[in-house]
């Protein structure tokens, strides 16, 4: 929450962003388009437009939805957001498609960019920016520019040699010159701000700002942990996700008195063939996700590279404690307070970690339970991480080109 140090300040702060009019580059926001950056936008968009800024929402569809209605935002909402819609490019599969579609994707929105009514300040999500960042470097762009990577997981560590390639030869180049080229990298902050000075990028250029949830998801009624416990996973078949180590790790679990339940796309062939293991199958309605998690103890993310998790914060203001890997800022979520924080290092002991959260009493899961809530609703309610943003863009603009040296967040 910020310190304003009196309702003067703070009303003569909320006067001063009256006016204030972004440009929001993404790749897409929630439901339109589905992941964890998306609905970091989706959110940052929203509660931007809850405090009075106007913005230009550069994004794309890739759903069933009519993305012209806006589905997920209030009316009241909508009219502070101007939506511009550009397609994203479809290219053939060959190696490298992905990032020559989005310096095509980035080209669209710099041609609707430049003729449409100036913004105050640019926040650009990954590689939608990028032209926007080359003409930074030619100085035909004099507005402040941002722009977040979330977990740069190209400069974390791979799970393994293809992945390695593919970060080193396709993305890291790209990326590196983005981030040079902005006024501002942001970061989560934890080990993300290690990850971002390893670019390299400029410690002054770095704000570290964390990512938020809604406080509808704050379960106010925590359900008891039962005899059998309840693990969970929520994602996608991907390498960098552990799901590998976690289904080996089931295997050699013998208990009995144990569920695990998946909620994501996970390939039939690569499904456990286990009485104690369900699988959900991708989901989109968040309503039907968060009965699910609901009736759940313990969420396993076993990443090797992550940002700031939104399925962590859902699990934990849900109610559930966490076992995770200390990459990206998890290490500002997870903690021996509300579940177990494992290096790297120690997937391999998934098995005994798993065991011996199983072992636990209940009053102790359960009291990991309710400081998971209670952490999400002090720290990472977007109610005050939208302020936090606001607080740096005004910043950011006041000083123009300059950048805000060693710039802290007023915030607790």
């Amino acid at each position: 929450m910020l310190k304003y140090g009196s309702i003067e300040l703070y009303l003569q702060f909320i006067g001063n962003i009256k006016n204030m009019r972004i440009a929001l580059v993404t790749d897409g926001i929630f439901p339109y388009v589905i992941g964890g950056m998306q609905k970091h936008s989706y959110y940052l968009c929203k509660y931007l437009t809850r405090l009075g800024v106007e913005v230009d929402l550069y994004h794309t569809n890739m759903s069933k939805f009519d993305i012209q209605k806006l589905e997920l935002f209030t009316e009241e909402e909508k009219s502070k957001i101007n939506s511009i819609v550009i397609n994203f490019p479809q290219l053939n599969k060959v190696p490298g498609h992905y990032l020559r579609a989005s310096y095509r994707y980035s080209l669209e929105i710099f041609k609707v960019f430049k003729n449409r009514p100036p913004v105050d300040f640019i926040y650009c999500k990954g590689f939608a920016g990028w032209k926007l960042a080359q003409e930074k470097t030619e100085n035909k762009l004099d507005i402040p520019l941002a722009i977040n990577f979330h977990g740069y997981e190209m400069f974390q560590p791979p799970p393994n040699f293809r992945s390695r390639i593919e970060q080193y030869l396709l993305f890291r180049g790209p990326v590196k010159y983005i981030c040079n080229a902005a006024n501002y990298v942001i970061s989560y902050g934890a080990k993300i701000d290690d990850v971002i000075l390893s670019i390299p990028v400029s410690k002054s250029k770095i704000i570290s700002i964390p990512t938020g949830i809604e406080e509808s998801w704050v379960n106010q009624k925590i359900r008891p942990t039962e005899a059998v416990k309840r693990f969970l996973f929520i994602g996608r078949y991907e390498r960098r996700k552990g799901i590998q180590e976690l289904s080996a790790a089931i295997e050699k679990l013998k208990s009995s008195n144990v569920e695990f339940h998946f909620i994501g796309p996970i390939p039939k062939e690569k499904q456990l063939k286990d009485t104690r293991v369900k699988y959900y199958g991708s989901i989109s309605n968040q309503e039907e996700i968060r009965s699910i998690v609901q009736t759940t103890d313990v969420l396993v993310c076993p990443s090797y590279s992550e940002g700031m998790p939104n399925v962590i914060m859902e699990a934990m203001a849900s109610g559930l404690a966490v076992i995770a890997t200390n990459v990206g800022a998890v290490n500002l979520l997870v903690g021996a307070d509300n579940g177990y924080l494992m290096e790297l290092s120690e997937l391999h002991q998934l098995e005994q970690i798993l065991e011996r959260i199983n072992n636990l009493d209940a009053l102790s899961i359960d009291k990991m339970k309710k400081n998971s809530v209670e952490k999400i609703k002090q720290q990472f309610l977007w109610t005050n991480i939208a302020r936090i943003h606001l607080d740096f863009f005004q910043k950011a603009i006041e000083n123009g080109h300059q950048k805000i040296n060693k710039y802290k967040l007023n915030a607790e």
